[in-house]
């Protein structure tokens, strides 16, 4: 899906068509950032994931999506490829890192038990892809001199529930990939920090085992009496990519309304 519009900012966003990648699209696109999204979904879904594609192109910014695996190497080189193409002289100002694909299993169980592989699934989708991603983009020269990078944590980094081990891995990664980018890319005037959402009702979250469990606790821990939503994320995503935000980097950022401190 392509519309011409005349801005030269530009977001990519990895897992952008639900959840938080979705509600970020939505708020750069308000602020006149042209996107790329990549996602991987079945075609039954695309026909409601390509009305809020359609949505975004309603303030005339440009908007270009490829459903592909973000995680396989010969689809994401080949469009790689195709991004140079279309961003011209133009460069990539913002990486979102969304990508929610792992196992969700049990480690003491008879049956589908959690095993080695499903790690090595789940890290290399939910942290090390990052890291592979805004590599080729540097390789590429793709990036803006004051780029700036985000990713998705949770307090599952740092927390262990019930069928999480594996995410909770990727989570911890994720943090420490960021953290290295932050320090290592420094040279380039690329800023990279970690979002850790609240709990937030999204079509990651009830995948979890016993979300609806997870769902109360976090609300009765929550000052504000709410949780949070994708909106309130990416608003924050927003206020990482101003001038203002520019000595912000290599940290964890909490958009929880509060739920963490207690």
């Amino acid at each position: 899906m392509v519309n011409t519009g005349t801005s030269g900012k530009w977001a990519l966003i990895l897992g952008g068509s639900s959840g938080l990648g979705l509600a970020t699209a939505k708020k750069l696109a308000r602020h006149q950032f042209n996107l790329i999204i990549i996602h991987r979904d079945r075609k039954i879904d695309l026909e409601e994931i390509n009305k809020d594609f359609q949505e975004i192109t309603l303030d005339e910014n440009q908007l270009h999506s490829f459903n592909i695996d973000a995680t396989n190497k010969q689809k994401t080189e080949e469009v790689l490829q195709e991004i140079v193409k279309l961003l011209g002289p133009d460069k990539i100002d913002v990486l979102v890192h969304s990508i929610a694909k792992g196992n969700l299993k049990t480690m003491l169980t008879s049956t589908n038990q959690l095993v080695n592989e499903d790690f090595q699934l789940t890290i290399n989708a939910m942290a090390t892809s990052l890291y592979d991603w805004a590599r080729s983009l540097v390789n590429l020269g793709l990036f803006a001199k004051d780029a700036r990078i985000v990713s998705f944590t949770s307090e599952g980094s740092s927390k262990a529930w019930p069928g999480y081990a594996a995410v909770s891995a990727a989570k911890a990664t994720l943090e420490a990939i960021t953290r290295n980018i932050a320090l290592e890319f420094a040279p380039l005037g690329v800023k990279a920090n970690c979002i850790q959402a609240g709990t937030t009702d999204t079509k990651s979250f009830r995948m979890i085992p016993n979300s609806e469990i997870l769902g109360k606790k976090a609300l009765e821990r929550n000052p504000n009496n709410r949780l949070t939503k994708p909106e309130d994320v990416a608003d924050v995503v927003y206020l990482l990519t101003l001038e203002e935000a520019k000595w912000i980097t290599g940290t964890v950022i909490k958009v929880d309304g509060g739920e963490s401190i207690q």
